[in-house]
């Protein structure tokens, strides 16, 4: 496993829609065992491909209190959200540095195919469900400031991209 870097904002690759996964292969087994060393290493509560340059609909998420229970998700797809919303404060190593409160729906149900191959339908709720639909956002080529206003986005790269410099 390997510990993959980066992305910066704002590579185009964060604003393309990742390609579907047709089948769970090795290779996709061993994109998905780097995505959660790499998620581990950040820390963060998930993590998906095209975060690290992979242009594939993989996701994985772990919002466990203790580590090692990550979801492994290729084409998930939200059937279902809540009609209750939740506020979180999310970011992205993509746009190191900053921050922002995001409201999404409490809970969703999500369709993937899982680590056997299987369509697996999952009910996320809390910081789980936060994290599936910020994942599902960057396999659709959007990243968690897309749901700022266009004032406040701008502020936040700005101050990321001076971060970094």
């Amino acid at each position: 496993m390997t510990v993959r870097a980066f992305v910066p904002y704002p590579d185009k690759r964060l604003r393309t829609a990742a390609d579907p996964v047709p089948a769970i292969t090795e290779t996709v087994r061993m994109i998905w065992d780097d995505m959660v060393e790499t998620m581990d290493a950040m820390p963060g509560v998930g993590l998906a491909a095209p975060q690290i340059g992979i242009m594939m609909r993989l996701a994985v998420v772990d919002a466990s209190d203790k580590r090692g229970q990550a979801v492994r998700m290729a084409n998930p797809e939200v059937l279902h959200a809540s009609v209750q919303f939740r506020k979180y404060e999310e970011a992205s190593p993509n746009l190191p540095g900053v921050s922002a409160i995001i409201e999404r729906p409490r809970a969703v149900t999500v369709r993937f195919l899982n680590e056997a191959g299987e369509i697996e339908d999952r009910d996320f709720v809390g910081l789980w469900a936060t994290s599936v639909q910020h994942q599902i956002d960057h396999l659709n080529g959007k990243v968690y400031v897309d749901h700022l206003s266009p004032l406040r986005r701008k502020m936040l790269v700005a101050k990321s991209q001076k971060m970094t410099r």
